[in-house]
């Protein structure tokens, strides 16, 4: 029987993100892909989450933002997940004092570019701190753009305003009790391997898996290595 797997998109990010393994992973899993909208806290988006699992139990993996919200799923519902999959993400909340007000103002200067300018042009200067270097121009980074693309100046907002109210997710990682999988990738600026080391060791049992060569967008940059990695957590 085949699992429901929730696949939780991003910042920003559509099911596009999740593509390469909803087809890795098709023989294994029932794919669902959440699409946020408006929604402009993690607990709306974990609830959203709830109600569009169609099975009572099921597998949940996140990516970045996504990957905080898997984690409020699991402070919300934690009976409902079967397996809990972190994948380039973080538990830590906003920070205090000049560390927090310097992502504060980046974040509100990019979306100020989304709204003046488009929201291309805002991908043009965010994505490049999303991929590895080497693949900043490529096909895989104009792929990247025209998904940031599709999304609107409005949901932009929303969801920046969800990560900059973000919980501290650190205290839950102890209390989880099923089959983990904490990744990224080894290049990731953004959410690299020495966080995801630090919350692996504090989650019974997780396992860590370090992609090479990657950078944040690590679904899309080696999406082999991905979904290998959640081929094998969901025989877990």
């Amino acid at each position: 029987m085949t699992t429901t797997l929730m696949l939780l998109p991003g910042l920003n990010c559509d099911a596009a993100v999740w593509a390469p393994q909803v087809a890795a992973l098709q023989g294994q899993a029932r794919c669902v892909i959440p699409a946020w909208g408006l929604r402009e806290s993690l607990t709306t988006m974990a609830q959203q989450v709830l109600a569009e699992a169609p099975t009572v139990r099921f597998s949940v993996a996140g990516h970045s933002m996504g990957g905080r919200v898997a984690l409020e799923v699991m402070r919300l519902a934690p009976q409902r997940v079967e397996r809990l999959a972190l994948l380039s993400t973080g538990t830590n909340p906003l920070a205090a004092g000049e560390a927090g007000e310097k992502e504060k103002a980046g974040r509100l200067a990019l979306l100020k570019i989304a709204r003046e300018q488009g929201m291309r042009a805002m991908a043009q200067e965010w994505a490049k701190g999303m991929v590895h270097p080497e693949r900043i121009g490529t096909p895989l980074f104009e792929q990247v753009l025209d998904m940031f693309e599709r999304g609107s100046a409005a949901q932009y907002a929303a969801q920046i305003h969800a990560l900059l109210n973000r919980p501290d997710a650190a205290p839950l990682l102890p209390t989880v009790q099923c089959p983990t999988l904490v990744l990224t990738g080894r290049d990731d600026a953004w959410s690299g391997p020495a966080q995801h080391q630090t919350m692996a060791a504090a989650i019974p049992g997780a396992r860590l898996v370090i992609v090479e060569h990657c950078g944040h967008m690590c679904t899309l940059e080696q999406p082999q290595a991905v979904s290998a990695a959640l081929a094998a957590w969901l025989r877990r």
